[in-house]
């Protein structure tokens, strides 16, 4: 998630709360172990969704800290202008699609923001489709799979989510400790983190991977402690035009679940971001966000239902 200037977009439909039947007659049979067909791009995931009967296809941003919407531009394109939500099973016909068990009838909205918005893709699958299901992400060989159970392989570590009095999980935000500087840190597992690059810092990385690209971000409170314990640690000042002035902070080393990987670089958001704002939607306060840069070297299988994910190194085939 960017979350800062334009927050809505990336949040808008929390809970996927619609109420269209738009084809709540079609029954999705998942197969066990699909692979589906993504795009990996500067460690940031997209999905291709075929539309049946037609040589169009939508282009979906995965973000596992996002919301969950299509553009109305997108609908419009397909011929659904008067539906306020899709089915994405009925929509890809014989080539079936997940749609989001966390959300209503399991129905993506449309969102039709004010003005015409500057994205590349055509909506986005966040929480609620990633909710109670078993996926593994490939970083370093581009897979996206959708599995029947996880294959508890690897480094194991816990995810934790926002509940109710019950104990039954009210939104599937999910929650991950690592360690900085000897220092445990809560952070939001958040596929989608985006940098949009300052000139500057397009220039520090060398310009060629374009200025969007995935990050991970950290509270300013946090990120000033780190730069007085450490003065060392590189900094990029007003790296991210999404919020002018916003910091970068190059951190040598992260614990991961016990998986060490650096250098990881984290982009400033201010404390209230994350304290009183995303903090809201998980079960305890969070810092920032722990985004794909630090998970390129990784195939990531996150176990939803058992609150758990599986990390292993693997090499690129």
């Amino acid at each position: 998630m960017n979350i800062g200037a334009g927050f809505a977009l990336r949040l808008i439909c929390l809970t996927g709360l619609t109420i269209s039947s738009y084809g709540c007659d079609a029954r999705y049979e998942e197969p066990l172990g699909q692979r589906l067909e993504a795009s990996f791009e500067a460690d940031r995931i997209f999905v291709r969704v075929p539309v049946a009967g037609s040589s169009d296809t939508l282009r979906l941003y995965t973000d596992t800290g996002g919301g969950l919407f299509l553009f109305g531009a997108a609908t419009d394109r397909l011929g659904l202008s008067d539906s306020s939500g899709v089915r994405l099973s009925r929509l890809a016909g014989p080539e079936t699609f997940p749609d989001p068990l966390g959300a209503k009838d399991q129905l993506v909205p449309i969102y039709r923001p004010d003005a015409a918005p500057e994205a590349n893709y055509d909506g986005m699958l966040g929480q609620a489709w990633f909710a109670d299901r078993v996926w593994t992400l490939n970083y370093p060989n581009e897979e996206l799979i959708l599995r029947a159970a996880p294959d508890s392989v690897g480094t194991r570590m816990s995810l934790s989510f926002m509940s109710d009095s019950t104990g039954a999980r009210v939104l599937s935000f999910p929650r991950v400790q690592i360690v900085v500087d000897d220092e445990t840190i809560d952070l939001l597992f958040d596929t989608g983190a985006t940098v949009d690059l300052s000139d500057s810092a397009l220039a520090h990385f060398g310009g060629t991977s374009g200025r969007e690209r995935a990050t991970s971000f950290i509270t300013t409170g946090v990120l000033e402690r780190w730069h007085e314990r450490n003065p060392e640690w590189r900094m990029i000042e007003d790296g991210d035009r999404t919020i002018p002035g916003m910091r970068m902070i190059e951190v040598p080393e992260i614990d991961i679940g016990g998986e060490r990987v650096g250098p990881v670089w984290f982009t400033e958001r201010a404390d209230t971001n994350f304290h009183d704002f995303m903090s809201q939607w998980m079960d305890q306060r969070v810092e920032g966000a722990l985004g794909g840069n630090a998970l390129r070297s990784f195939s990531v299988t996150l176990d939803y239902p058992g609150s758990a994910a599986w990390l292993r190194v693997v090499a690129a085939s």
